[in-house]
């Protein structure tokens, strides 16, 4: 195989979701994230996020320290269409059904379409100068206080092809097949 150098790229596969937030006057705002991470600390997960500063969501996390981030699946594409092509800067965003949080563990709104949500509490923030436009960014290490999961989803062996994530990589792209687990491919010879 051959291969072509570049500087840098920005191509990453990653989930899509959704970062759920409230305004000062309980209003929600949903934007579309793909900057997003787990890493573990100590005893716990945690959500790592990537935002600009010009984002209402950035805004109203700074003002509460909370966040849901709703995975998206392919049936919310048009949502997701919809979220990322109008600014919540601009007035409030309407047409879609979440929830204010019977189930939540903290205040913030969650996706009904949402087959897997998580509920997070930011821990650390971490400014970051953006070289190409005005506005900078942070990246957030955040607590997962809760996870929300539709019923039929075994958290045993989450099967990726029920949850239906939208994967981005510069594009949006679904998951195509099962290919097996850890072990199931390298065998040692003995």
């Amino acid at each position: 195989m051959n291969r072509i150098n570049y500087e840098q790229s920005s191509m990453v596969v990653q989930p899509t979701f959704l970062i759920g937030t409230y305004d000062e006057n309980d209003v929600p705002n949903f934007t579309p994230i793909t900057w997003l991470s787990v890493t573990y600390d100590t005893d716990h997960f945690s959500l790592v996020v990537s935002m600009s500063d010009d984002k209402k969501a950035r805004r109203n996390i700074a003002r509460s320290g909370v966040f849901s981030a709703n995975l998206v699946s392919t049936d919310m594409l048009e949502m997701l269409d919809y979220f990322g092509s109008r600014s919540g800067l601009n007035g409030a965003k309407d047409g879609y059904t979440y929830e204010r949080g019977e189930g939540n563990k903290l205040h913030v709104p969650t996706l009904e379409k949402s087959r897997f949500v998580y509920e997070c509490e930011v821990s650390q923030t971490i400014n970051l100068p953006d070289v190409y436009r005005e506005a900078g960014g942070v990246t957030m290490i955040c607590a997962i206080k809760n996870v929300q999961v539709a019923d039929y989803i075994d958290m045993d062996g989450i099967d990726l092809m029920k949850l239906d994530p939208v994967v981005y990589s510069g594009h949006y792209h679904s998951i195509g097949a099962h290919l097996g687990k850890i072990g199931d491919f390298y065998k040692e010879e003995k």
